[in-house]
């Protein structure tokens, strides 16, 4: 698409998002040219469609751009400032004639061409220097919500937000306290730089850890339940991608992450829930009593989100927080989800169950390391196997036999029973048995817990994890368990 192009389908949009001037600012004048720039400085390229995002206006009489999910997307800027921030062309004033007083400016450069040459402004007055637009764009680059804001659908037909009785049709946010600044505190040694490994990750927003995430996931690192949350499961997945390709990544390099991901799809993507997703089968609850579980048929999902939460690798809360007020249980409704792409590929010929880490990690026959996984290996109490042992088989949606003679006991159930299967059952959906009797590697009724309990002696992993690595491995490869 051409330059001039993009600027016309700029102007349609804000001709469409039209909204009554703030108090005190003048409506613009014809010759002042506005654009749409990203969060991040960037013109915006991908204008978005009628009725898909929500306008506000902030306290400098800004039209703010704000999509379904409550994030800014954009906000506009004048053509001139845009330039300027770039640093593509710096007005040069006509020796002959003063800028703004019947002369005009030289703009051409490389980047615009003739679209904007000296009659693209003619007698515009000398641009305002009041105003930091550089500044602004880095207030809102990391910006994900605008909370304690009333937000109104702007209406397709009149380009306007809806006005309640005695109010204004602008949305505008909270002006910043006139308060004098605080005395400044006397000046204190610099204190010594830390090391890389011991430098502070700056606080990140929920969206870009789970970016971060979901490219760790797409990779075979898997950071467990996908919550955008900076805890220790996605730290020992930065670990395990080092120690695969030499490389430290760095979580708050967001832009690094967004360009690599965007090669496979972006992190978010929406999804429609079918008539097949709400019907089920499911379960009111699952029960804690193994003699409960045993007298039911399956050991199903309990709900249409803890079955998507987990098709889509999420913590539930997560998915829920994403999706505020929606109706699970509806076909034809549209979520938001994140986007993990297929399984890992390859073949795993060696495994370590790296109890410290409580991580495993998956070798291929030149000893890269393939895959890593957190995990939950052992108790104090029921320990996990030590030294070397293979897996011998592999069980996809098992069910489970209690043992309280052989296992552990639990309550007063002291007879041996059968549960049934499901991806809520106590080994999951993937049984991966190992030459010590009793002991295998398998998933998990409670993803968000793996790598933060104990277990009953076995290895426990996500579902989806446990299918990844079922997919990877076969009888004979060995397992070492490491302290």
């Amino acid at each position: 698409m051409s330059t001039r192009s993009i600027l016309r389908l700029t102007a349609a949009l804000l001709a469409f998002s039209v909204v009554a001037p703030v108090a005190g600012h003048a409506a613009p004048r014809d010759d002042q040219q506005m654009v749409l720039v990203t969060t991040d400085g960037r013109l915006m390229r991908d204008i978005p469609e009628a009725g898909s995002v929500r306008v506000v206006v902030d306290n400098q009489g800004r039209r703010l751009l704000i999509d379904r999910w409550d994030m800014v997307i954009g906000f506009e800027m004048p053509l001139w400032q845009y330039r300027e921030q770039q640093g593509l062309a710096s007005p040069r004033v006509q020796p002959d004639r003063g800028f703004g007083r019947g002369g005009s400016a030289d703009w051409d450069d490389p980047l615009w061409g003739d679209d904007f040459g000296q009659d693209a402004f003619p007698d515009a007055p000398p641009p305002p220097r009041n105003r930091d637009f550089r500044r602004d764009r880095d207030r809102f680059a990391n910006t994900d919500r605008f909370d304690g804001i009333e937000r109104r659908d702007l209406n397709p037909t009149t380009g306007t937000v809806p006005r309640r009785d005695g109010e204004s049709s602008i949305i505008r946010l909270p002006r910043e306290s006139k308060q004098q600044p605080p005395v400044a505190e006397p000046a204190r040694p610099p204190e010594p730089a830390k090391a890389p490994d011991q430098a502070k990750t700056p606080k990140l927003s929920k969206a870009q850890v789970a970016t971060l995430q979901v490219y760790l996931d797409r990779n075979g690192f898997s950071p467990g339940v996908i919550d955008g949350r900076m805890g220790s499961n996605v730290r020992k997945a930065l670990d395990a991608w080092r120690e695969a390709t030499g490389e430290r990544l760095d979580p708050a390099d967001t832009d690094l992450v967004l360009n690599r991901l965007a090669t496979r799809g972006l992190a978010f993507t929406t999804y429609t829930i079918t008539a097949e997703d709400a019907a089920g089968p499911f379960i009111a609850s699952v029960p804690t009593d193994y003699a409960e579980k045993a007298r039911l048929d399956r050991l199903s999902f309990t709900s249409t989100r803890e079955m998507l939460a987990e098709r889509f690798h999420m913590d539930e809360d997560y998915l829920q927080e994403l999706n505020p007020e929606v109706d699970f249980n509806r076909p034809g409704v549209q979520i938001k989800v994140v986007d993990t792409g297929p399984k890992k590929s390859g073949t795993v010929t060696r495994i370590v169950a790296d109890k410290a880490r409580k991580q495993i990690r998956g070798y291929d026959a030149s000893g890269k390391l393939l895959v890593a996984y957190p995990a939950t290996i052992g108790s104090s109490s029921t320990p996990s196997p030590t030294g070397e042992v293979i897996i011998e088989r592999i069980a996809r949606n098992p069910g489970y036999t209690y043992n309280p003679k052989i296992n552990f006991k639990q309550g007063d159930n002291d007879k041996i029973l059968q549960v049934p299967p499901g991806p809520n059952g106590p080994v999951g959906s993937i049984w991966i048995a190992l030459s010590k009797p009793t002991y295998g590697i398998h998933g998990t009724p409670e993803p968000s817990k793996i790598g933060k309990t104990s277990s009953n002696g076995c290895v426990r992993l996500t579902n989806w994890d446990a299918e990844e690595l079922a997919g990877l491995v076969a009888p004979g490869v060995t397992v070492s368990f490491v302290e």
